[in-house]
């Protein structure tokens, strides 16, 4: 089997953003959450059988405790805060598996919900659907990949290795030298792409440095590295059978009218018809 794991955070922003592009500003209230939806619903229609979504229920995690800097909801329009309850509410409804996080981030939760699936035999191949420089992580050899619904890119562990010039395993110690401005931290100063990869093809991982290599800067360093390193123990679910998409609960159809979004001429029409045969 094949286990889908959705970023439903960045698909909620990439909606929420492509609709007002497309439809100069005028969306409708819960728009972004019908983007969403369809695209889970097309997933299946292309023969997704086991997925999860994750989304920052809350966007402040822990790592705001330990980094000043570190992002927070600040700035995010309220419109699209909105509509991340109603998402969850949503695809619960739709017959997904929600993880609605609040002290840890989605992030974590996709790397965890990989994580539980790794030992799972029967699971051939899990992807992790985020474009999420930090998801590169968990890449491993091909079973563990990630898809960038951007550049419609599968990225296996050579795919990591060619874009960042270090394994998956090492992108924790790149982030933290080089930064990761959209998570809100800057790196250590003078240590761009190259001078990280370098390093850590040199010498291994942070903790492994000589002293002198980062001087007073080194637990500067590791502090970036504990923010750019997943979590892997959420507990998210016990079997990868509890992922299985069985069909929409009996509340979707009114989930959906209570949002306004019915949208008849999408392959979410499917779910509101009694009578359709489900070619999936």
């Amino acid at each position: 089997m094949i286990v889908h794991l959705i970023d439903g955070t960045y698909e909620l922003f990439r909606h929420f953003y492509g609709l007002r592009r497309a439809k100069n500003g005028k969306v409708a209230r819960f728009g972004a959450v019908a983007g969403v939806l369809n695209t889970v619903s097309q997933m299946i229609a292309d023969g997704a059988t086991h997925i999860g979504v994750a989304t920052d229920h809350v966007i402040e995690s822990f790592r705001n405790e330990l980094w000043d800097g570190y992002k927070t909801g600040a700035g995010v329009e309220p419109a699209l805060l909105a509509q991340f309850e109603p998402l969850e509410d949503a695809l619960r409804a739709m017959g997904i598996a929600v993880w609605a996080m609040i002290d840890l981030e989605a992030d974590d939760a996709l790397a965890s919900a990989a994580e539980i699936a790794s030992h799972d035999p029967r699971v051939q191949k899990i992807c992790i659907w985020t474009p999420d420089k930090d998801l590169s992580q968990c890449v491993r050899g091909d079973r563990i990949v990630q898809v960038d619904r951007r550049s419609n890119a599968v990225r296996n562990a050579a795919g990591v290795r060619s874009k960042f010039g270090v394994d998956p395993e090492r992108i924790p110690d790149y982030l933290a030298l080089v930064g990761d401005a959209s998570d809100g931290y800057p790196g250590i100063r003078g240590i761009g792409a190259k001078g990280a990869q370098s390093l850590l093809s040199r010498y291994g991982n942070i903790e492994d440095f000589p002293p002198e290599v980062l001087g007073e800067h080194r637990a500067l360093a590791l502090l970036f590295k504990n923010l750019a390193t997943l979590r892997t123990d959420a507990v998210l679910y016990g079997n990868v059978d509890e992922l299985q998409w069985h069909g929409p609960a009996a509340d979707f159809t009114p989930v959906c009218q209570r949002l306004g979004i019915f949208p008849g001429n999408s392959s979410l029409a499917l779910y509101h018809h009694k009578t359709a045969k489900w070619p999936f």
